[in-house]
C-alpha cells in the first residue's frame, strides 16, 4: 500500500510498515513468537547474513532478511519503522528496557580514556552508570547544570584538563524530575567545536519526559533520541521498553551491538508496543490537558510552595526561549515542593486515593512519588539537593482520568498535611 506523505503519524500507526497479504490477511500484525526463520536457499541465508553483518552495502529498495530474532523479528521492524515516523529518523532500534538503551549508546561510543560530558540531573539509573559503572571501565565524567552557558561548559571542559578526549556528549531534557531545560542546539555546537573529519562527537537526547510527541530532538541538532519507551510509548504500564533512533550510520553501530549484547526487545513487547503506538497521541493530548489544570490548581494552594511544569515558565526569562524553541507542547510531568520536608511529602503521597503512589511515568493512570527517596535515591544527598531534588519534591505523572476527579484527590491529600 502506498501512503500520502502527507498524513500524520498518528494517521499511520494502525497500518505502516504492515502487509496483510503476508499474514492470512489479519488486520493486525500478528505475534511472530519465533526464535528463526527459514531460508529458501543457502544463497538467500548468505545474502542476507552479508548485509547483517556489514559485510557488503544495501542494494536499492533492499530489505534486510529475517534472519534470527536476536537480529530481527517482524513485529520489532514494523514497531521501528512506526516509531522513525514521530521522530523523522532513518533508522530505530528497540531495546528491553530504557536503561539497555542508554547503556548501548554508551557503552558504543565511549572507550577507555574517554570523556562523556552530561547535563544534571538525570534520572537516577543514568546517574548511577554514569557515576559508579563508566569509571570502571576508564572513562571519565563530567556534569554540567541547566542555565550554564556555552563558554561556561567549555570553559568547564578546558579545566577538567580532558576536553581533548571528549566522545559523547548526553543530554536529558526536561531534566527527571525538575522540568529544568537544556538547550539542544546549544550542546551541538559544543560538540561541533570538539568533533573532527575523522571523528564526530554525537550528541544524544533522552526525550522520555516527553515522548514522541511534544520535543523532536532530531530537529534540533540531535544525533541520537533515546526514549524509555515503558512510558508515554507503551503507556499502559505493562511492558518494560527502550528505543533509540538516529542516521543510518549511527544506528547501524547501535544495532549491531545490540545484536551482541542480546538485549532486543522480543516479539511480544514489540506487539504490546505497535498496540499503544495507536492511541499514542489520543493519550498524550489528554494527559497534558489534565497536567495544565492540576498544574494551576497547585500553584494558587497555600501549602505548596513552588510547582516546576513547563506550562508555568516566566516569559522573557532564558529558559522560556527554549522552551519557545525546542517544544511542541509543555507535557504531563510536574513536580512540587511541599511546605514542609520529608514527613509532609509522605503525608501527602500516604493521603491520595486515585493518584497511585508508585514509580514510572507516561501511563494511563497517574502516578505520584518522592524522587529524593526514591527514583533518585543512589544519588548522594547533597548533590541532590543541589540539583532541586530536596525531600520537599514530589512527582506527578498525570494520566487520562477525569480531572475534576484528579483535583478533588490532590486536595484531599493536601488537607491532610
Amino acid at each position: 500500500m502506498s501512503y500520502n506523505k502527507d498524513l500524520k503519524p498518528e494517521s499511520l500507526m494502525m497500518s505502516y510498515g504492515y502487509k496483510p497479504e503476508l499474514s492470512e490477511g489479519s488486520i493486525k500484525c500478528p505475534i511472530f513468537q519465533t526464535s528463526t526463520f527459514v531460508f529458501q536457499t543457502a544463497e538467500e541465508g548468505k545474502s542476507f547474513f552479508e548485509l547483517a553483518y556489514g559485510k557488503r552495502e544495501k542494494l536499492p529498495n533492499e530489505e534486510l532478511g529475517l534472519i534470527y530474532s536476536r537480529i530481527n523479528n517482524p513485529d520489532l521492524e514494523i514497531l521501528e519503522n512506526r516509531l522513525c515516523l514521530w521522530d523523522k529518523a532513518e533508522d530505530c532500534a528497540v531495546f528491553e528496557s530504557g536503561m539497555s538503551a542508554i547503556t548501548t549508546v554508551m557503552l558504543e561510543f565511549l572507550k577507555p580514556g574517554d570523556l562523556i560530558l552530561h547535563s544534571s540531573p538525570v534520572y537516577g539509573g543514568t546517574d548511577h552508570f554514569l557515576h559508579h559503572f563508566l569509571p570502571k571501565m576508564g572513562i571519565e565524567t563530567l556534569g554540567f547544570s541547566p542555565g550554564e552557558t556555552e563558554s561556561e561548559i567549555l570553559k568547564r571542559l578546558e579545566e577538567s584538563g580532558k576536553a581533548d578526549k571528549l566522545a559523547l556528549i548526553h543530554i536529558e531534557t526536561p531534566a527527571n524530575p525538575t522540568n529544568t531545560l537544556i538547550d539542544i542546539a546549544m550542546c551541538r555546537s559544543i560538540a561541533d567545536k570538539f568533533s573532527t573529519e575523522d571523528e564526530k562527537v554525537p550528541l544524544a537526547v533522552d526525550n522520555t519526559y516527553m515522548g514522541p510527541l511534544w520535543q523532536h530532538p532530531l530537529k534540533h541538532g540531535a544525533d541520537l533520541v533515546i526514549y524509555s519507551a515503558t512510558k508515554y510509548i507503551g503507556g499502559h504500564s505493562d511492558v518494560i521498553a527502550g528505543a533509540v533512533l538516529g542516521n543510518k550510520d549511527l544506528m547501524m553501530r547501535v544495532k549491531t551491538l545490540r545484536t551482541f549484547l542480546g538485549n532486543m526487545a522480543g516479539p511480544w513487547t514489540g506487539w504490546l508496543l505497535m498496540r499503544s503506538l495507536e492511541t499514542l497521541k489520543v493519550r498524550m493530548d489528554q494527559q497534558q490537558a489534565n497536567a495544565k489544570v492540576v498544574a494551576d490548581f497547585l500553584v494558587k494552594h497555600p501549602k505548596v510552595k513552588s510547582v516546576n511544569y513547563l506550562g508555568l515558565i516566566k516569559k522573557n526569562t532564558p529558559e522560556h526561549k527554549i522552551y519557545k524553541k525546542q517544544y511542541e507542547g509543555s507535557g504531563a510531568m510536574l513536580s512540587f515542593d511541599i511546605d514542609g520536608g520529608e514527613r509532609e511529602a509522605f503525608q501527602f503521597l500516604n493521603a491520595l486515593k486515585l493518584i497511585r503512589l508508585a514509580v514510572s511515568l507516561g501511563s494511563t493512570e497517574s502516578l505520584a512519588e518522592h524522587p529524593f527517596t526514591m527514583t533518585h535515591a543512589g544519588i548522594e544527598p547533597e548533590d541532590a539537593i543541589a540539583m532541586g531534588i530536596t525531600e520537599s519534591l514530589l512527582r506527578i505523572s498525570v494520566g487520562v482520568e477525569n480531572v475534576e476527579d484528579l483535583i478533588a484527590d490532590v486536595a484531599q491529600a493536601l488537607d491532610k498535611v
